[in-house]
C-alpha cells in the first residue's frame, strides 16, 4: 500500500475577506475530489484572508499511480489563476 500526500502553501492575492478565500479553497477541494477521487482539506491558516495550506491525499497499491494522480492534482492547482503556489511538498510512504 502506498500513501501519497501533497501540501500546497497558497497566496490568494485577490481575497478581501474569509468568505472570498473560502470560495476559492472550496472550489479547489471540490474539483480535486471530483476529478481525481482524492481527499482534500485546508490544513492551516484558516483565519488568514490571503493565505491557505491545502493538502491532498491518495492511497493505492501502485507507486506510479499515486505519483501520476498527485502530479495531475498539482497541475490543477497550478492552473488556478486566483491562487499562487508559494511552496509545494510531496511525500510518499
Amino acid at each position: 500500500m502506498i500513501v501519497g500526500v501533497i501540501v500546497w502553501e497558497l497566496h490568494l492575492a485577490g481575497c478581501q475577506s474569509l468568505k472570498d478565500k473560502r470560495r476559492i479553497v472550496k472550489s479547489l477541494k471540490d474539483r480535486l475530489h471530483q476529478r481525481f477521487n482524492v481527499s482534500a482539506a485546508e490544513v492551516e491558516h484558516q483565519d488568514s484572508w490571503q493565505r491557505a495550506a491545502l493538502a491532498c491525499g491518495v492511497v493505492a497499491n501502485d507507486r506510479r499511480h499515486v505519483e501520476e494522480v498527485l502530479g495531475a492534482c498539482d497541475r490543477l492547482v497550478h492552473s488556478e489563476p486566483r491562487a499562487h503556489i508559494i511552496t509545494s511538498e510531496t511525500s510518499l510512504r
